[in-house]
């Protein structure tokens, strides 16, 4: 998820920085000076190791650092993935223009930003969303079936979502000032629908509408839950998505999943007791980070989450009675920490489940989801206190491997399946934020 500014509507400053700060992607480096052939038909992942996106296939051969040099770019960011399997949608940022003496909610959206696409074999970088610029704050939203892109365009600390041609051109609003701020978008399997949630004055609710914002169903909304990351059925026919309790829970540790038809017809609940780890936390005080877990589903239609041992507590704890002011708020305390979380598979149509990775004390699952062709399980681990590292793990059953290991004390994270070339299946055009919601704060 792209980091969506805030609106006029009246929000705290904490609900500003998760909206803006747990909707950044991971951070991406691309070289096309030492670009390698590669095997794009196989299954490959994408992940972030120091702030650096890198490529392995599942068997955790063929990993392949993606560096970038241009001038002034501090960082660069995948925000969605061709169905190609070869190219990228990237997003860099020029230096921050926030920092010591400048607020972030000021002055972070005065950060020049650019779009490009990049082609993993040819090496091939090209700027886009370029013509008519709007503003010097641009952060893609999702890429559209036609080619055609949703864009956050932030004027005056003001958000609003536009449909445009990849080059920029041809910009016509999704939505409209004061409605309140829509993220979390993910298309339906034939790019249709849209489904995106909305941090609106009346809390987070679930929305569908066509690909140019028309055509709205609220889907889920009460003022009494956090209702967030809506993912489609491969089908079509559901969409699922976590079930927040904001005033038991004001750190959005732990969500429920509930399901439903897209015209909001049938919902209900698939988990009870807050059973999924949302709000995933991990790291010590040197380095720390985290980010909203969603729900994923599977080709026969069965969903992933990382399930809570019963009684867990984070190491880190939300501390709601300070203000929040580097979005994180929490004090380390891992003395106090309990449990842990697995990675757990549930059928949404009988509520059976099956442990995928199975419940260890200490040890901390998330980032789920299943390869295209079926054959893998990817997730991150971390132990209590500690920073992750990348598992795979055959989706049929069988021992799980770590293939990338925390090699510098800095955590790897945000693992994505990208598109399976060669092998169409049912959402060809995936934003690289389907899975989950991509901020690592590292510090």
């Amino acid at each position: 998820m792209i980091p969506p500014p805030r609106s006029r509507d009246p929000v705290s400053r904490r609900q500003f920085l998760r909206r803006v700060l747990t909707a950044a992607p991971v951070l991406l480096g691309v070289s096309c000076t030492r670009y390698q052939t590669h095997d794009s038909t196989r299954p490959r992942l994408a992940f972030v190791n120091r702030g650096v996106t890198e490529l392995i296939h599942p068997d955790g051969s063929g990993r392949r650092p993606l560096t970038f040099n241009v001038a002034n770019q501090a960082t660069w960011q995948p925000a969605a993935f061709f169905p190609d399997g070869r190219r990228i949608l990237l997003l860099s940022m020029e230096p921050r223009r926030d920092g010591p003496g400048r607020p972030f909610e000021d002055y972070y959206t005065q950060t020049p930003t650019h779009l490009w696409t990049f082609d993993l074999e040819s090496g091939e970088l090209i700027e886009v969303a370029h013509r008519d610029r709007m503003a010097v704050f641009y952060t893609p939203q999702l890429l559209l079936r036609d080619g055609r892109l949703l864009v956050q365009v932030v004027r005056g600390k003001v958000g609003q979502v536009f449909n445009m041609d990849l080059d920029g051109s041809d910009a016509r609003p999704f939505t409209h000032e004061g409605e309140g701020l829509p993220y979390g978008f993910s298309a339906s399997p034939d790019g249709r629908r849209i489904a995106f949630h909305l941090a609106s004055p009346r809390g987070y609710e679930i929305w569908t509408s066509d690909p140019w914002g028309r055509d709205r169903v609220r889907v889920a909304g009460d003022p009494g839950h956090l209702y967030f990351g809506p993912q489609w059925s491969p089908d079509g026919e559901w969409l699922a998505h976590a079930d927040c309790i904001p005033l038991e829970d004001p750190g959005h540790d732990w969500c429920d999943i509930r399901v439903g038809r897209p015209d909001g017809r049938e919902a209900r609940g698939i988990t009870t007791g807050q059973a999924m780890w949302f709000a995933a936390t991990y790291g010590n005080v040197r380095h720390h980070g985290g980010g909203s877990n969603v729900v994923a589903w599977t080709r026969d239609g069965r969903l992933l989450y990382p399930r809570r041992m019963p009684g867990s507590q984070v190491p880190w704890r939300f501390q709601p009675d300070r203000p929040d002011t580097d979005h994180f708020n929490r004090d380390f305390r891992p003395e106090s920490a309990l449990g842990g979380t697995w990675i757990d598979r549930i059928d949404p149509r009988t509520g059976k489940s099956e442990a995928v990775t199975g419940p260890t004390e200490g040890t901390w699952d998330f980032r789920c989801s299943e390869s295209e062709d079926g054959r893998w399980i990817s997730f991150c681990r971390a132990t209590t206190g500690g920073l992750p590292s990348l598992w795979v793990q055959p989706a049929t059953g069988g021992a799980a491997r770590e293939i990338v290991a925390d090699p510098d004390g800095t955590g790897v994270d945000h693992p994505r399946w990208l598109p399976h070339r060669g092998k169409p299946t049912g959402q060809r055009f995936r934003s690289a934020s389907s899975a989950s919601t991509p901020f690592n704060k590292l510090s």
